[in-house]
Protein backbone atom coordinates (compact mmCIF):
# COMPACT_ATOMS: atom_id res chain seq x y z
CA UNK A 1 0.00 0.00 0.00
CA UNK A 2 2.47 2.58 0.90
CA UNK A 3 4.52 1.62 -2.65
CA UNK A 4 1.16 2.56 -4.77
CA UNK A 5 1.22 5.81 -2.46
CA UNK A 6 4.47 6.59 -3.18
CA UNK A 7 3.81 5.99 -7.00
CA UNK A 8 0.83 8.34 -6.29
CA UNK A 9 2.55 11.24 -4.89
CA UNK A 10 4.97 11.19 -7.90
CA UNK A 11 2.21 10.94 -10.49
CA UNK A 12 0.51 13.89 -8.84
CA UNK A 13 4.29 16.20 -8.81
CA UNK A 14 5.41 15.34 -11.90
CA UNK A 15 1.72 16.56 -13.19
CA UNK A 16 1.74 19.73 -11.42
CA UNK A 17 5.62 20.34 -12.44
CA UNK A 18 4.29 20.30 -15.95
CA UNK A 19 1.31 22.56 -15.68
CA UNK A 20 3.64 24.76 -14.21
CA UNK A 21 5.98 24.56 -17.00
CA UNK A 22 3.19 25.44 -19.25
CA UNK A 23 2.17 28.10 -16.80
CA UNK A 24 5.37 30.14 -16.89
CA UNK A 25 5.25 29.42 -20.84
CA UNK A 26 2.34 31.17 -20.95
CA UNK A 27 3.25 33.97 -18.57
CA UNK A 28 6.42 34.75 -20.48
CA UNK A 29 4.95 34.41 -24.07
CA UNK A 30 1.53 34.93 -23.78
CA UNK A 31 0.93 33.13 -27.18
CA UNK A 32 -1.70 30.29 -26.24
CA UNK A 33 -1.88 29.17 -30.10
CA UNK A 34 1.72 28.09 -30.54
CA UNK A 35 1.66 26.56 -26.89
CA UNK A 36 -0.99 24.25 -27.83
CA UNK A 37 0.67 23.45 -31.25
CA UNK A 38 3.37 22.27 -29.39
CA UNK A 39 1.78 19.82 -26.70
CA UNK A 40 -0.59 18.44 -29.39
CA UNK A 41 2.82 17.59 -31.38
CA UNK A 42 4.74 16.21 -28.18
CA UNK A 43 1.68 14.36 -27.75
CA UNK A 44 1.66 12.43 -31.44
CA UNK A 45 5.49 11.77 -30.66
CA UNK A 46 4.65 10.48 -27.07
CA UNK A 47 3.34 6.84 -28.10
CA UNK A 48 6.62 6.48 -30.75
CA UNK A 49 9.03 7.42 -27.10
CA UNK A 50 7.20 5.31 -25.19
CA UNK A 51 7.76 2.10 -27.91
CA UNK A 52 11.03 2.69 -28.37
CA UNK A 53 11.78 3.21 -24.59
CA UNK A 54 9.86 0.31 -23.84
CA UNK A 55 12.25 -1.84 -26.32
CA UNK A 56 14.97 -0.53 -25.36
CA UNK A 57 14.60 -1.34 -21.37
CA UNK A 58 12.82 -4.42 -22.24
CA UNK A 59 16.11 -5.76 -24.16
CA UNK A 60 18.53 -4.44 -21.31
CA UNK A 61 16.93 -6.09 -18.75
CA UNK A 62 16.22 -9.38 -20.46
CA UNK A 63 20.05 -9.19 -21.20
CA UNK A 64 20.33 -9.02 -17.44
CA UNK A 65 18.10 -11.79 -16.77
CA UNK A 66 19.63 -14.31 -18.76
CA UNK A 67 23.19 -13.22 -17.57
CA UNK A 68 22.38 -13.69 -13.82
CA UNK A 69 20.66 -17.01 -15.22
CA UNK A 70 23.81 -18.41 -16.66
CA UNK A 71 25.96 -17.17 -13.78
CA UNK A 72 23.40 -18.95 -11.33
CA UNK A 73 23.35 -22.19 -13.64
CA UNK A 74 27.10 -22.46 -13.60
CA UNK A 75 26.94 -22.54 -9.64
CA UNK A 76 24.36 -25.61 -9.86
CA UNK A 77 26.77 -26.75 -12.55
CA UNK A 78 29.82 -26.61 -10.37
CA UNK A 79 28.12 -28.05 -7.64
CA UNK A 80 27.23 -31.08 -9.62
CA UNK A 81 30.92 -31.68 -10.76
CA UNK A 82 32.14 -30.71 -6.91
CA UNK A 83 30.00 -33.47 -6.01
CA UNK A 84 29.65 -36.44 -8.56
CA UNK A 85 31.19 -35.14 -11.74
CA UNK A 86 34.59 -34.79 -11.11
CA UNK A 87 34.50 -38.33 -9.50
CA UNK A 88 32.79 -39.97 -11.96
CA UNK A 89 34.99 -39.03 -14.64
CA UNK A 90 37.73 -39.68 -12.60
CA UNK A 91 36.31 -43.56 -12.74
CA UNK A 92 35.46 -43.74 -16.16
CA UNK A 93 38.27 -43.04 -17.14
CA UNK A 94 39.78 -46.25 -15.68
CA UNK A 95 37.89 -48.19 -18.09
CA UNK A 96 38.21 -45.94 -21.29
CA UNK A 97 40.65 -47.33 -23.87
CA UNK A 98 40.81 -44.05 -25.26
CA UNK A 99 41.19 -42.16 -22.54
CA UNK A 100 45.22 -41.40 -23.47
CA UNK A 101 43.94 -40.14 -26.51
CA UNK A 102 41.37 -38.07 -24.68
CA UNK A 103 44.43 -36.72 -22.14
CA UNK A 104 46.27 -35.43 -25.00
CA UNK A 105 42.98 -33.34 -26.24
CA UNK A 106 41.65 -31.81 -23.11
CA UNK A 107 45.53 -30.41 -22.23
CA UNK A 108 43.67 -27.84 -19.86
CA UNK A 109 46.42 -25.64 -17.75
CA UNK A 110 47.08 -22.79 -16.53
CA UNK A 111 47.53 -20.54 -20.07
CA UNK A 112 44.95 -21.89 -22.13
CA UNK A 113 43.20 -19.51 -24.22
CA UNK A 114 38.85 -19.23 -25.42
CA UNK A 115 40.79 -19.97 -29.11
CA UNK A 116 42.28 -23.71 -27.05
CA UNK A 117 38.76 -24.29 -25.77
CA UNK A 118 37.42 -23.86 -29.13
CA UNK A 119 39.89 -26.52 -30.49
CA UNK A 120 39.45 -28.76 -27.51
CA UNK A 121 35.71 -28.53 -28.37
CA UNK A 122 35.79 -29.34 -31.82
CA UNK A 123 38.37 -31.99 -31.70
CA UNK A 124 36.03 -33.66 -28.70
CA UNK A 125 32.99 -34.37 -31.15
CA UNK A 126 35.04 -36.40 -32.90
CA UNK A 127 36.13 -38.50 -30.05
CA UNK A 128 33.97 -41.87 -28.95
CA UNK A 129 33.55 -42.45 -25.47
CA UNK A 130 32.94 -46.81 -25.41
CA UNK A 131 34.11 -47.82 -21.97
CA UNK A 132 34.89 -51.67 -21.05
CA UNK A 133 32.66 -53.43 -19.08
CA UNK A 134 34.67 -53.75 -15.96
CA UNK A 135 33.04 -54.96 -12.59
CA UNK A 136 34.48 -53.69 -9.99
CA UNK A 137 34.56 -50.18 -11.96
CA UNK A 138 30.54 -50.57 -11.78
CA UNK A 139 30.45 -51.38 -8.25
CA UNK A 140 32.39 -48.26 -7.00
CA UNK A 141 30.17 -46.19 -9.69
CA UNK A 142 27.19 -47.55 -8.12
CA UNK A 143 28.23 -46.71 -4.60
CA UNK A 144 29.51 -43.52 -5.75
CA UNK A 145 25.61 -42.83 -7.51
CA UNK A 146 23.68 -43.94 -4.93
CA UNK A 147 25.19 -42.05 -2.32
CA UNK A 148 24.79 -39.14 -4.43
CA UNK A 149 20.97 -39.64 -5.52
CA UNK A 150 19.23 -37.17 -3.17
CA UNK A 151 21.47 -34.36 -4.05
CA UNK A 152 21.23 -34.80 -7.56
CA UNK A 153 17.07 -35.06 -6.96
CA UNK A 154 17.25 -31.45 -5.57
CA UNK A 155 19.37 -30.57 -8.87
CA UNK A 156 16.62 -31.63 -11.05
CA UNK A 157 14.03 -29.39 -9.13
CA UNK A 158 15.92 -26.03 -9.96
CA UNK A 159 14.18 -24.28 -12.55
CA UNK A 160 16.82 -23.34 -14.16
CA UNK A 161 17.11 -26.42 -15.87
CA UNK A 162 14.69 -25.28 -18.48
CA UNK A 163 17.07 -23.15 -19.81
CA UNK A 164 20.27 -25.47 -20.26
CA UNK A 165 19.36 -28.18 -22.53
CA UNK A 166 22.64 -29.73 -22.15
CA UNK A 167 23.16 -29.86 -18.83
CA UNK A 168 19.66 -31.55 -18.29
CA UNK A 169 20.09 -34.10 -20.57
CA UNK A 170 23.39 -34.99 -18.47
CA UNK A 171 21.29 -35.10 -15.38
CA UNK A 172 18.98 -38.09 -17.03
CA UNK A 173 22.10 -39.97 -18.61
CA UNK A 174 23.53 -40.00 -15.13
CA UNK A 175 20.52 -40.84 -13.07
CA UNK A 176 19.66 -43.39 -16.05
CA UNK A 177 23.10 -44.72 -14.95
CA UNK A 178 22.18 -44.90 -11.65
CA UNK A 179 18.93 -46.85 -11.80
CA UNK A 180 20.52 -49.41 -14.26
CA UNK A 181 23.61 -50.07 -11.68
CA UNK A 182 21.50 -49.91 -8.56
CA UNK A 183 18.50 -52.18 -10.08
CA UNK A 184 21.11 -55.51 -9.97
CA UNK A 185 22.19 -57.29 -7.44
CA UNK A 186 25.86 -57.64 -8.22
CA UNK A 187 27.90 -57.95 -11.49
CA UNK A 188 29.96 -60.66 -11.08
CA UNK A 189 27.55 -63.27 -12.31
CA UNK A 190 25.73 -60.96 -15.65
CA UNK A 191 25.61 -62.30 -18.75
CA UNK A 192 28.09 -60.45 -21.52
CA UNK A 193 25.13 -58.93 -23.39
CA UNK A 194 23.82 -57.13 -19.98
CA UNK A 195 27.29 -56.01 -18.98
CA UNK A 196 27.57 -54.48 -22.80
CA UNK A 197 24.19 -52.71 -22.24
CA UNK A 198 25.43 -51.24 -18.70
CA UNK A 199 28.64 -50.55 -21.29
CA UNK A 200 26.78 -48.17 -23.21
CA UNK A 201 24.78 -46.37 -20.13
CA UNK A 202 27.78 -45.63 -18.87
CA UNK A 203 29.01 -44.43 -22.17
CA UNK A 204 26.50 -42.08 -22.44
CA UNK A 205 26.94 -40.22 -19.38
CA UNK A 206 30.73 -40.07 -20.22
CA UNK A 207 30.50 -38.27 -23.30
CA UNK A 208 27.75 -35.65 -21.88
CA UNK A 209 29.92 -35.56 -18.73
CA UNK A 210 33.13 -34.31 -20.53
CA UNK A 211 31.18 -32.30 -22.40
CA UNK A 212 29.85 -30.09 -19.73
CA UNK A 213 32.94 -30.35 -17.48
CA UNK A 214 34.95 -28.54 -20.61
CA UNK A 215 32.72 -26.00 -20.82
CA UNK A 216 32.34 -25.62 -16.89
CA UNK A 217 36.64 -25.34 -16.95
CA UNK A 218 36.23 -22.71 -19.62
CA UNK A 219 33.60 -20.38 -17.65
CA UNK A 220 35.62 -21.18 -14.49
CA UNK A 221 38.55 -19.56 -16.63
CA UNK A 222 37.01 -16.49 -17.47
CA UNK A 223 35.06 -15.74 -14.61
CA UNK A 224 37.01 -17.17 -11.44
CA UNK A 225 40.25 -17.56 -11.55
CA UNK A 226 41.04 -19.01 -7.70
CA UNK A 227 37.91 -21.95 -8.52
CA UNK A 228 40.21 -22.61 -12.02
CA UNK A 229 42.93 -23.05 -10.39
CA UNK A 230 41.58 -25.87 -8.06
CA UNK A 231 39.69 -27.84 -10.99
CA UNK A 232 42.90 -27.95 -12.65
CA UNK A 233 44.42 -30.01 -9.65
CA UNK A 234 41.60 -31.70 -9.65
CA UNK A 235 41.51 -32.85 -13.40
CA UNK A 236 40.11 -36.17 -13.70
CA UNK A 237 41.70 -37.09 -16.84
CA UNK A 238 45.40 -36.13 -15.26
CA UNK A 239 46.60 -38.95 -13.35
CA UNK A 240 49.28 -37.70 -11.59
CA UNK A 241 46.53 -34.99 -10.32
CA UNK A 242 46.96 -33.11 -7.34
CA UNK A 243 45.02 -30.79 -4.93
CA UNK A 244 48.43 -29.84 -3.35
CA UNK A 245 49.91 -26.50 -4.68
CA UNK A 246 53.40 -27.06 -5.65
Amino acid sequence: MKKHVWYAWVAAALLALSALVYLVDYEMFGNAHQMYVALVADLAFLPLSVLFVTLAVDRLLVARDKRASIEKMNMVIGAFFSEVGTELIRRLTLVDAGSEEKRDVLRVTGKVTDKDFKRMTTELSGLSFEVEPDMGALEGMRLLLVSKRDFMVRLLENPLLLDHAAFTDLLWAVFHLTEELESRPGFDALPATDLAHLAGDSARAYGHLVGQWLAYMQHLQRQYPFLFSLALRLNPFDPEASVLVV
